[in-house]
């Protein structure tokens, strides 16, 4: 009987607190789960006078953009200025990743920690003065847990100091026609001035995502650690556990920013970038982010034409020392379709069937176009797979040598 007494108190106790605590959050380990049928009831349930959807976002700006070509497919405020937060750091990687192309730092450079450094605060990995780490380990922890403390490390070490990498940020904002921002820190934490909008964030993540793409060897990990496993990182982007075909690719947010994020997909070949930026909670960021990308998958399509080095077809050569040449694509060319469409689209080939030789590998035969309801969508040039002289005395004699030595063997 005691027993059943004490054992009624405590379950008494564990609802009262079930009532006080609804929501227990266990930092970066909390899970979010989305219905997307729910979304597409919402795209369908909601669309303007022309047809265009309404997805009645919960936040101050979004866009959603198909990587390869940059289009926007849906616009919500997507050049209002706000705060990015720690969504900064798209521009910190990809200044970064120049670094490395560029042979300025490998991913073994070890990096040094300085005092400015370790003391940022806010997101970090609590970098000691004494510690160098790897470039390797210092994108890990930026792309990861977004390391406010190795953002700056990195940014010191490659320009020097803090504000000669920020300049180093506002210029490539310019080359990237990033006319909405002005940096002020290269981590993202709340400063006057320090601003930029959903539709910058897109075009310096499309930048990242298209000329380095091995970044996402970093913004899929979900769980990972640094220092021989002593310090752990869970990535602060749930979407990478939890939606399929996630690439990455970062978050933000601040008590003024609120909660922002830069993410990105790719299925069955197609490529979208979300950016959400001042949704009032971390679960709203990632609804609305996941909410942009469902429309995107069911909505549109990427069509691939042909793949680069492709056979368009078999040309006759004149004059030259072979009789035909193979006319390829010098380009992969594909296009976005609207669902549907497909059917629409047109192949122009503008390509003779002879040229004369010389030819030079390369050489521009012709060229392929492909339209959809009567607008370019795709195109490249047809040129020669290989080299091919003209025929001269001299040729003409190894060839007959050639042709007769086969005849008598």
């Amino acid at each position: 009987m005691f027993v059943n007494r004490i054992t009624g108190k405590v379950i008494v106790l564990f609802m009262i607190l079930c009532l006080m605590f609804p929501i227990v959050s266990f930092g970066a380990s909390e899970e979010f789960v989305w219905s997307s049928d729910e979304v597409t009831s919402s795209v369908n349930a909601n669309a303007s006078s022309d047809g265009s959807p309404l997805l009645n976002l919960e936040c101050g700006g979004a866009v959603l953009i198909e990587q390869n070509s940059g289009k926007v497919l849906y616009d919500h405020h997507m050049h209002e200025k706000l705060k990015p937060a720690s969504v900064t750091k798209v521009m910190t990687i990809l200044l970064i990743m120049e670094a490395l192309d560029s042979g300025k730092i490998t991913l073994d450079t070890k990096i040094p920690c300085s005092e400015n450094a370790r003391s940022m605060g806010g997101s970090q990995i609590w970098l000691d003065t004494r510690e160098m780490l790897t470039v390797n380990e210092m994108l890990k922890a930026i792309c990861v847990v977004s390391a406010n403390d190795c953002t700056v490390a990195m940014a010191e070490y490659l320009a020097g100091s803090e504000e000669g990498f920020v300049l180093q940020m506002n210029q490539k904002a310019q080359a990237l026609g990033m006319k909405d921002t002005t940096f002020k820190n290269c981590h993202g934490i709340d400063e006057d001035g320090h601003e930029t909008s959903a539709y910058d964030i897109s075009l310096m993540s499309r930048e990242l995502l298209m000329n380095h793409p091995s970044i996402t060897n970093y913004t899929t990990i979900w769980m990972d650690s640094l220092r021989d496993g002593k310090s752990q990182l869970v990535n602060t982007n749930k979407l990478i556990r939890n939606y399929k075909g996630a690439t990455g690719l970062k978050t933000g947010s601040t008590s003024v920013a609120l909660y922002n994020l830069s993410a990105s997909a790719t299925r069955d070949d197609l490529s979208l970038i979300a950016v959400v930026m001042k949704a009032p909670t971390t679960k709203i960021r990632f609804a609305e982010a996941q909410k942009l990308l469902d429309y995107g998958f069911s909505m549109y399509s990427y069509r691939e034409f042909g793949k680069k080095a492709d056979v368009v077809k078999s040309v006759s050569v004149t004059k030259g020392t072979l009789k035909t040449v193979n006319a390829i694509l010098e380009n992969s060319t594909g296009a976005l379709v609207k669902k549907g469409e497909e059917k629409n689209l047109v192949q122009n080939v503008n390509l003779g069937d002879a040229v004369q030789a010389p030819i030079t590998r390369g050489q521009t035969l012709g060229e392929v176009t492909y339209s959809l309801n009567g607008e370019v969508v795709g195109r490249s040039n047809i040129v020669s797979e290989k080299d091919i002289p003209q025929i001269s005395l001299w040729s003409m004699m190894g060839f007959l040598f050639e042709t007769w030595y086969q005849l008598i063997r």
